[in-house]
């Protein structure tokens, strides 16, 4: 680990570090049988994640990305889906990377006016829960979900995140 990690927004060169980094953990660390074809996002990220309050971001260690965290406008301007959050193994728990990454996230969502963060995850990702109850998010029910919310097929847990005003 250096010392010249830095968030960044997505650029198009880093899509091959991107997709290896989130394979990588989905299918050797947390065993999924998920493939580059199950996600096409991952192909399109600009035109998928980077369009009306969406973006997607990575955190870089020099030039090698570490991680990626996406957040998708889910049509109305006043909603954002959560997406790809994934930290390589060597950085987890010993930087504040991702609470950084998840600052610019909620920075970027009250600069936009957007209301409520939704995510999905799996049950079984203790580590990543404990990080979005730590970072504000609270557990709610599937039939809460905006309809617009993407739900993904695996994720059986989902949280939402009211984002304060700046006045507040």
């Amino acid at each position: 680990m250096t010392n010249t990690i830095k968030i960044s927004t997505y650029n198009h060169q880093y899509q091959a570090q991107v997709i290896e980094l989130i394979l990588k953990i989905q299918q050797q660390e947390l065993g999924l049988a998920i493939t580059l074809e199950e996600q096409p996002d991952l192909l399109i990220i600009p035109s998928f994640y980077q369009k009306g309050n969406g973006n997607f971001w990575i955190a870089l260690d020099g030039n090698n990305v570490i991680e990626t965290i996406g957040a998708i406008d889910m049509g109305d301007n006043r909603y954002l889906a959560l997406r790809k959050m994934f930290v390589d193994v060597n950085y987890r728990g010993k930087s504040r990377i991702s609470k950084k990454l998840m600052d610019s996230l909620v920075s970027h969502a009250r600069t936009n006016n957007v209301r409520e963060i939704y995510l999905g995850t799996i049950g079984n990702f203790k580590g990543a829960l404990r990080f979005y109850e730590k970072n504000g998010f609270l557990p709610v029910s599937k039939s809460d979900l905006p309809a617009s919310f993407p739900v993904m097929e695996k994720d059986n847990l989902f949280y939402c995140l009211t984002v304060s005003t700046s006045a507040s």
